[in-house]
């Protein structure tokens, strides 16, 4: 659709259980990912994705240049912070660091959400000091 149908107040929509996934390799972990962009805007870079991390994958630590949260659809949501399962909300501010994946036996599938462009910068450790649950 275009900008200016979207300008048109145009509804949108995706079905998500036909679209194909993208598979996308993260060079850094050796390991992949999978994706279904929904919508990007234009002029801030917010973002919405379906992901899934496939069991036992960890995006391990790292920081966004943006803040972001991730809508649990299906499955555990494993994090620095805590597990979250199904219909949990998990907001990351801007530039903190972090971790989170799948678990081992099982598939996490959830809603992206980010406020302006994503770039991501892996790190070797974790946070300095303990990391309160979420909650």
């Amino acid at each position: 659709m275009s900008g200016d149908a979207e300008s048109a107040g145009q509804v949108r929509s995706w079905d998500t259980h036909t679209m194909p996934w993208e598979i996308r390799h993260i060079d850094e972990l050796d390991g992949d990912l999978a994706a279904k962009p929904l919508i990007e805007d234009p002029d801030t870079g917010m973002s919405v994705m379906k992901m899934k991390y496939f069991a036992g994958f960890t995006n391990e630590w790292h920081t966004h240049n943006c803040a972001h949260g991730m809508y649990v659809l299906d499955g555990i949501l494993k994090t620095h912070a805590g597990s979250f399962g199904l219909g949990s909300f998990v907001w990351f501010p801007e530039g903190s660091e972090m971790e989170h994946g799948a678990t081992q036996d099982n598939d996490v599938t959830f809603l992206f959400i980010a406020n302006k462009p994503v770039d991501i910068h892996y790190t070797q450790a974790g946070p300095a000091g303990p990391v309160e649950p979420v909650g």
